[in-house]
């Protein structure tokens, strides 16, 4: 009986610990032909595998362009200049200008 006991409390311990653990799914998908990225139910972000924790728009105009443009960065920084943005999306020909995948990704170009 002790052993039925213990088998059951076992049993209800390892289903507690493990209903206590909830991984984040998604909660919305963004597929706007450039890059395809996740908004997650953690409120968290996903795009090639990597989260971040925040998602950025950011605006302004290139001198001497005719309109502005905004650039949609998903981000574990918690702040991008424009400037920034600009040279990270591929427009700096020094590569020190772009962003390490594990800091941000560009998702979005308009």
């Amino acid at each position: 009986m002790k052993r039925i006991l213990a088998l059951i409390v076992g049993a209800c311990l390892i289903i507690a610990i493990t209903g206590c653990s909830k991984e984040a799914v998604i909660k919305e998908t963004y597929d706007n032909g450039f890059k395809t990225y996740y908004e997650m139910s953690d409120g968290s972000w996903k795009c090639d595998d990597h989260f971040y924790k925040y998602r950025l728009v950011i605006s302004g105009r290139l001198h001497g362009a005719a309109r502005g443009s905004t650039f949609v960065y998903l981000s574990n920084l918690e702040d991008i200049s424009f400037e920034q943005a600009w040279k990270a999306a591929g427009l700096s020909s020094d590569t020190n200008d772009y962003f390490l995948p594990e800091e941000a990704v560009l998702v979005e170009l308009e």
